[in-house]
C-alpha cells in the first residue's frame, strides 16, 4: 500500500486535531452557559457588542482580549471554556498554574514523566511536519550556511533540516536539562541557554511553534534576541517562523475551527494563535522591517522575518 504523504495528511491533521480537542468544545459550552452570553445576546435584541457581553458577564478590562477570543471560538463553533477563571484579576492568569501551582515548564523542569510526555509530542511533531516542509517548501532553506533552531528540544526539526541540506550547520538552543537529556550523534550541535537571554549567532534563526507559547512582550523579547543575532537581510539573515496565522491560507470550515479552537486551547498557558495583524504588530515592535507569510503547512504557515 503506498504511503500518504504531502497535501493529504496537512488536510488530515486538522480532523485528527478535532477528535483529540473535542474536549474543549463541552469544556467552552459550560463556560458560555455560566457567562449567560446568549442571554446577552438575546436581552440586546439579538446582536450584542463584545462590551456589552462583558459588562453583562461582568469580566474585567484586563480579561478583555480572553473575551474575544471566545467569541471567535463562538462562532466557529458556538463554545467556551472556565468562567470562573475569566472573571478574576490575577497578576499571573495562566490556568495551568492556577491548577498546578507552577506553570508549565516548571512543571516540565521538575517532573521527569511529563517532561518525557512534552518532549516525545514535539518529537512527533517534529517528524511529521518538517518531513513536509523540507520536501514542499525546500526554497526557504535554500542558501542558508548557518541555522539556530531556538528552543529546539531534542532537535528533531534541526536533524531534518541538517539531512535534507547537508551544506546547512545546524545548532538547537534549549535549556540546560533539556540540553543534557538529548540524543548524541545526530548531526546537529547542541547549546544549553535562554532565549530571553541571548541566542547563538547564525545566518537563520528557525522557530518552531515556539512563539504562540507566549504573549506578545514576552515574543518580542525573544524577536529581538533573535535580530541581534542574525547578519542584514543582504547578507541572508532572516528568521523562520513555522506557526498559525489565523485566517491565512484556505478558509474551509474545518481550518477555521481547528484555528480557533487551538487558540482556546493554548490560552491555558497565556499563549495565543495570532493573525496576520497581531504578527505584524510582533514584528514591527521588535524592529524588524519585512515579513512573508507562506500557508502551506495545513493549519500553519511558514513566516519569514527579514531585518
Amino acid at each position: 500500500m503506498a504511503l500518504v504523504s504531502g497535501q493529504p495528511l496537512l488536510d488530515a491533521q486538522p480532523q485528527l486535531w478535532q477528535n483529540t480537542f473535542a474536549f474543549v468544545k463541552s469544556m467552552a459550552l459550560r463556560c458560555a452557559v455560566d457567562l449567560r452570553i446568549a442571554d446577552t445576546i438575546q436581552h440586546h435584541g439579538g446582536g450584542a457588542t463584545l462590551p456589552q457581553i462583558a459588562t453583562n458577564a461582568m469580566v474585567p478590562p484586563a480579561k478583555m482580549p480572553c473575551l474575544n477570543r471566545l467569541m471567535r471560538v463562538l462562532t466557529a463553533t458556538g463554545f467556551f471554556e472556565l468562567a470562573e477563571w475569566l472573571q478574576s484579576e490575577l497578576p499571573d492568569p495562566s490556568m495551568f498554574k492556577m491548577r498546578n501551582d507552577l506553570t508549565f515548564w516548571e512543571l516540565a523542569d521538575r517532573d521527569p514523566a511529563f517532561n518525557t510526555l512534552v518532549n516525545d509530542a514535539m518529537v512527533s511533531d517534529s517528524d511529521f511536519i518538517m518531513d513536509i516542509a523540507v520536501k514542499d517548501c525546500g526554497e526557504v532553506f535554500q542558501g542558508i550556511s548557518s541555522l539556530v533552531d531556538v528552543a529546539g528540544g531534542f532537535g528533531a526539526a534541526a536533524q531534518a533540516i541538517s539531512k535534507a541540506f547537508t551544506h546547512v550547520r545546524c545548532s538547537v538552543l534549549d535549556l540546560g536539562p533539556v540540553v543534557a537529556e538529548a540524543p548524541k550523534d545526530t548531526g546537529v550541535q547542541y547549546v544549553a541557554g535562554d532565549m530571553f537571554e541571548s541566542i547563538p549567532a547564525a545566518q537563520v534563526i528557525f522557530l518552531k511553534w515556539v512563539l504562540h507559547d507566549w504573549g506578545d512582550e514576552e515574543c518580542v523579547r525573544i524577536l529581538k534576541n533573535c535580530r541581534k543575532a542574525i547578519p542584514p537581510r543582504d547578507a541572508g539573515g532572516k528568521v523562520i517562523i513555522i506557526d498559525m496565522v489565523v485566517g491565512a491560507g484556505r478558509s474551509d470550515l474545518s481550518q477555521r475551527e481547528m484555528q480557533a479552537i487551538f487558540d482556546l486551547y493554548i490560552m491555558f498557558i497565556n499563549g495565543m494563535e495570532r493573525d496576520e495583524n497581531q504578527w505584524k504588530k510582533i514584528f514591527l515592535k521588535a524592529r524588524f522591517s519585512d515579513y512573508k507569510i507562506t500557508p502551506v503547512l495545513g493549519v500553519r504557515s511558514i513566516i519569514e522575518l527579514y531585518p
